[in-house]
């Protein structure tokens, strides 16, 4: 009797520490945001996905009333950011700003990805996407993309292009237009945007293929011509430049998202709050006219099971693209 009414009162322990857990975990969830959350882009700071970050930082934190800063944490193509992420608690205080590259691309590209892409990740929001340029240093004597399909043909090999790392997006948008082209260009990866524009503006490079926000103020001052935009659309601020669809090439369509991801395990609380927050935060006038004048083609937010879906869809085309165009990492 001794023995049974001891495991009966264990068992009656066991429901009532159960019970209070997890009013205590909603509790925890309700009061979500209580200290700063951090931000992590995988890239140093200049390029798109540290700028579409730190446009929205700001606002989310008057809307959640904490601060949400912005961390930088270069290398690996964005690897080592997406490595934080995915071993961080899974409690809404470490996001990581995503990309597509990060999030859909590498994982055809890399055997040694210290976590899974598709599970290790709680996506919140698409904020974001942005078309590239196509465009070269003014030494190159090329005005449209048929002539720098021509030159490129004509002297095979001597025309370079950068990246921020193998596998990012100026890397693949070179990749899919050397093999829908026909032409020889070779590839230089750099840790980040912010260390190969210097070498792209001073002509020891000669060809760019990086997203709207980098490249646009460059060709706005004439450090670098423009030839095409990557896009579906032409872009308002540069009716005059046509799509490369238009160029010669009418299945080449690029475009890099931005996106915000939690670690897989965090509350569908905290998810959604996040969500809201930066829906509200992308819905600001002046954040919008920020992201708008950075070329972003669509602001609009979507939820989170909106934008897990986007990610296995493009993730599957991605794969198919990269197989199709025969990339390799370098």
């Amino acid at each position: 009797m001794n023995r049974l009414l001891r495991c009966m009162l264990g068992v009656g322990v066991g429901v009532v520490a159960a019970l209070g857990a997890a009013p205590s975990a909603r509790a925890q969830d309700d009061a979500f945001p209580s200290r700063p959350i951090r931000l992590l882009v995988g890239f140093a700071p200049g390029g798109g996905t540290d700028v579409v970050a730190r446009v929205i930082a700001p606002r989310l934190s008057e809307i959640l009333g904490q601060s949400v800063v912005v961390e930088n944490k270069p290398g690996a193509s964005g690897i080592v950011a997406g490595g934080i992420v995915a071993k961080a608690p899974p409690d809404g205080y470490t996001l990581m700003m995503g990309v597509v590259s990060v999030n859909t691309i590498l994982p055809h590209l890399f055997n040694n990805i210290p976590y899974d892409t598709a599970t290790d990740f709680a996506p919140v929001t698409l904020t974001a996407s942005v078309p590239h340029f196509i465009a070269v240093h003014p030494s190159v004597p090329v005005h449209s993309v048929p002539e720098l399909i021509a030159y490129a043909k004509a002297h095979p090999g001597q025309l370079s292009f950068p990246s921020a790392g193998s596998g990012t997006t100026p890397h693949i948008a070179g990749e899919m237009f050397k093999s829908m082209a026909g032409v020889q260009l070779l590839h230089v990866p750099y840790k980040s945007t912010g260390q190969s524009m210097p070498d792209l503006l001073a002509g020891r490079l000669q060809v760019g293929f990086d997203t709207y926000p980098t490249t646009a103020p460059y060709v706005k001052t004439g450090k670098l011509r423009a030839l095409a935009v990557t896009g579906a659309r032409r872009l308002a601020e540069f009716p005059d430049l046509p799509t490369v669809a238009e160029s010669g090439l009418p299945d080449y369509r690029f475009a890099t998202w931005y996106g915000v991801f939690a670690p897989k395990g965090t509350p569908a609380a905290i998810v959604n709050r996040l969500h809201d927050g930066i829906a509200k935060a992308m819905a600001a006038p002046d954040v919008r006219e920020q992201l708008v004048k950075m070329g972003v083609d669509g602001t609009e937010t979507r939820t989170p099971e909106e934008f897990a879906s986007l990610v296995r869809a493009d993730t599957e085309r991605f794969g198919k693209l990269v197989k199709a165009a025969g990339v390799r990492v370098d």
